[in-house]
């Protein structure tokens, strides 16, 4: 009998010892067939497509094209990477085919900025879709809405603008390079309604485009425009224009030094115009994983850092989860806003 017990427990220490050996064994091979395959045979394995839902030459485009251009030179990415651009409707066009025949194309990425939620939320935005129905991977870089006048206006400062505007809403002509509740109007009228003057009484008239707006501008057909403030930079530093205040929380450096935020003058209006870059709602766990690494890696690198300061943004950096939860508070924001516009959907 202590024989038996004595053989049935060898053979059970044996059976446990091949057990684990067997698991052992398995997770090792796992491992290195998981490292060999991250190699050669794991995501990605076909070129990357890199969309821009614009034209080429604005915004999306650069962005679109500095991310897949430093990506490839780095050898972050090795699959080759192109970038094709998909206009139409401010985005919604490409928005639309994205959410529902792309919606597991984990191989087409795209650029976007504030209109992916705007064109979602407003009444006449054409999108049925928004950053809900993709996986935002990251906020690259930011700029700010500036509120400008010519130099030779006679406002010199926020308060000035305001105040004219609560006395009668339709006196001074706003203007913007966007479309009636959209990315320029807001900027627009952010300060007056945080001001208390009700937004659906400012006048606002839209141009194609912000260097339109600027024309319409120092022509003496607008007042005002409200714009991102990286496309007055050379009209600021030429002498042409008055910026009046930026919408960041705190003072831009170089050029903008010398401009106050909207909030250090009392108003609380605070407005980031962000770029970043999305996957399809639907993307695999394996690819998030790889573009929150490889992306980490990208913002990093000095040849990023190079490509953000010679095109003239601002790097800022937010994770996908960190940025996920940005995009439902601008989504907050701009819901207001529209509300108050009467525009919302």
């Amino acid at each position: 009998m202590f024989s038996f017990k004595k053989i049935s427990t060898v053979m059970c220490v044996g059976a446990l010892a091949l057990s684990l050996g067997a698991c052992s064994g398995s997770k090792e091979t796992a491992g290195s067939n998981s490292g060999k395959k991250e190699e050669s045979t794991g995501y990605p394995t076909k070129a990357i497509t890199v969309v821009a839902p614009s034209g080429a030459g604005g915004g999306w485009d650069l962005t679109a094209r500095s991310f897949a251009k430093v990506l490839s030179e780095t050898k972050l990415v090795k699959q080759p990477m192109t970038v094709e651009n998909k206009p139409g409707g401010g985005g919604a066009v490409f928005m639309a085919e994205y959410a529902t025949q792309q919606a597991e194309n984990n191989d087409m990425l795209f650029v976007s900025s504030p209109p992916i939620i705007i064109n979602n939320l407003k009444k006449e935005g054409n999108s049925p879709y928004g950053y809900k129905n993709t996986t935002p991977l990251a906020q690259l870089t930011k700029d700010y809405g500036a509120i400008v006048v010519k130099t030779d206006s006679k406002f010199k400062d926020l308060q000035s603008v305001l105040e004219e505007v609560k006395k009668d809403p339709k006196k001074l002509t706003f203007a913007g390079g966007s479309a009636p509740g959209s990315m320029d109007h807001l900027i627009s009228i952010l300060p007056a309604y945080k001001f208390g003057v009700d937004p659906i009484k400012i006048k606002y008239v839209s141009y194609d485009g912000g260097g339109e707006a600027i024309t319409a501008l120092l022509g003496g057909n607008a007042d005002v425009i409200g714009t991102d403030a990286s496309s007055v930079k050379e009209f600021l530093k030429a002498g042409k224009v008055r910026v009046l205040a930026i919408t960041a929380s705190e003072r831009l450096a170089g050029d903008f030094k010398d401009v106050p935020t909207a909030k250090e003058q009392g108003i609380d209006a605070e407005f980031t115009i962000w770029r970043g870059v999305f996957g399809p709602e639907k993307m695999s766990k394996e690819a998030l994983v790889y573009w929150e690494k490889t992306i980490d890696k990208l913002v990093q690198s000095p040849e990023w850092k190079k490509e953000v300061e010679t095109q003239g943004w601002e790097l800022e950096y937010k994770n996908s989860s960190d940025f996920k939860k940005f995009l439902g508070e601008q989504d907050k924001q701009v819901q207001q806003l529209l509300t108050a516009l009467g525009m919302q959907k």
